[in-house]
C-alpha cells in the first residue's frame, strides 16, 4: 500500500461530496426520505424585537435592561464530522483482481476523508488491524488524514511475527462508540465476514442511534464465484492444499452460499437504517461513491 496514492486521492476527492444526502443513499437505508441527524442551532446575536418574531426567543434579560423587547437570533449548525473506520485484518489481505480488499478499502476511505475535509468538516479515522486498533480523533486539518494514511501504510506492511488476530469487528464498533459524537457521519468499511455474530450486532445497534453510518462492503470476484473447473493450489500463508472446482455442483453451491451471506448482511444493516454500498477490488472507488453521493 503506497502512501503517495492515498495522498493523491485528495485531487480526485474534489469531485464528490460525502457530506451530502441523496435519495439513492436514503433508499439503500430503507428510508423514504433522508433524515439529517445531529443538526442543531447556535446562538448568533440579539436584536430589537420585530413583528412576527417568535416570542419564545425573546431575551428577557436584555429586554429588562433596555426597557424594549429584544429577541435572540440563531443560525443553523451544519457541522458534520466525518469518521472512517477501516477493517485491515488478515481476511482483507486478499484479492484476485487489481488489488487486495484492504487496499481498496484504504482508497475509498481516504477519498471520503479528503472529501469531508474539503467540505470544511472535521475528519478522523479508526483502523482495525491484526494486532489492535489505532485511531485519529476528528480534526479540521490535513494532518488528521495524513495520520490515518500513516497508520494504514504501517498496517499494510507485512509482519511475519504477528500473532493470530484476536480482535473482532465488535471491538472496532465499541471503540467507535467511545470516540464518535452525535451527528457524525461514519463510514464503516469491511468485508463484514463476522458482522452477523449475535454479539457483534448489539454495539452496532447502539452506535447507529447516535451516528449516521454508511456501510461499505469490499469483496473480490473470487469470493463470489470459484474459477472454472480444475485443480488449484491454495494457501493461507501457513498451510498449503489443493482445490478441485470440477466437483459436481460445487461452483453453484459456493456462489449460492456467498449470495445468501451478502443478502443477510444487507438485510441486517437495513433493519438498522444503515445503507450498504458494495464494492469490488476491480471497481473505481470514485464512481462507486458517486452512485450514492452528490457530485461537486
Amino acid at each position: 500500500m503506497r502512501a503517495e496514492a492515498l495522498i493523491a486521492a485528495r485531487f480526485v476527492a474534489r469531485f464528490v461530496d460525502v457530506t451530502g444526502q441523496t435519495r439513492a443513499l436514503a433508499n439503500l437505508a430503507g428510508m423514504r426520505r433522508a433524515r439529517q441527524r445531529g443538526r442543531g442551532v447556535e446562538f448568533d446575536e440579539v436584536r430589537a424585537y420585530a413583528a412576527g418574531d417568535d416570542v419564545r426567543a425573546i431575551d428577557w434579560r436584555v429586554t429588562a435592561r433596555s426597557g424594549t423587547p429584544h429577541t435572540k437570533l440563531f443560525h443553523e449548525d451544519r457541522e458534520q464530522p466525518i469518521l472512517v473506520a477501516f477493517d485491515q485484518r488478515p481476511t482483507m489481505k486478499f484479492g484476485s483482481r487489481r488489488c487486495f480488499k484492504s487496499v481498496m478499502a484504504a482508497h475509498i476511505g481516504c477519498l471520503a476523508l479528503w472529501s469531508g475535509l474539503q467540505a470544511g468538516e472535521r475528519v478522523g479515522g479508526a483502523i482495525l488491524g491484526a494486532t489492535g486498533i489505532s485511531d485519529t480523533r476528528p480534526r479540521r486539518s490535513q494532518h488528521a488524514v495524513l495520520n490515518v494514511i500513516r497508520d494504514l501504510v504501517r498496517e499494510g506492511t507485512p509482519h511475519p511475527d504477528t500473532a493470530a488476530p484476536s480482535h473482532s469487528i465488535a471491538n472496532l464498533i465499541e471503540q467507535l462508540e467511545r470516540i464518535t459524537r452525535p451527528g457524525t457521519r461514519l463510514f464503516l468499511i469491511s468485508d463484514f465476514h463476522d458482522l452477523l455474530d449475535a454479539d457483534h450486532l448489539a454495539p452496532l445497534r447502539r452506535l447507529a442511534r447516535k451516528t449516521q453510518i454508511v456501510g461499505i462492503s469490499v469483496a473480490d470476484a473470487l469470493e463470489a464465484e470459484l474459477p472454472r473447473a480444475g485443480y488449484y493450489a491454495v494457501t493461507d500463508g501457513n498451510t498449503h492444499s489443493q482445490l478441485d472446482t470440477g466437483i459436481s455442483g460445487i461452483r453453484e453451491s459456493y456462489a449460492a452460499d456467498y449470495r445468501s451471506h451478502q443478502t443477510l448482511i444487507s438485510r441486517r444493516l437495513r433493519e438498522l437504517r444503515i445503507p450498504l454500498l458494495t464494492l469490488r477490488t476491480d471497481d473505481d472507488p470514485l464512481k462507486r461513491l458517486l452512485t450514492v453521493f452528490p457530485a461537486r
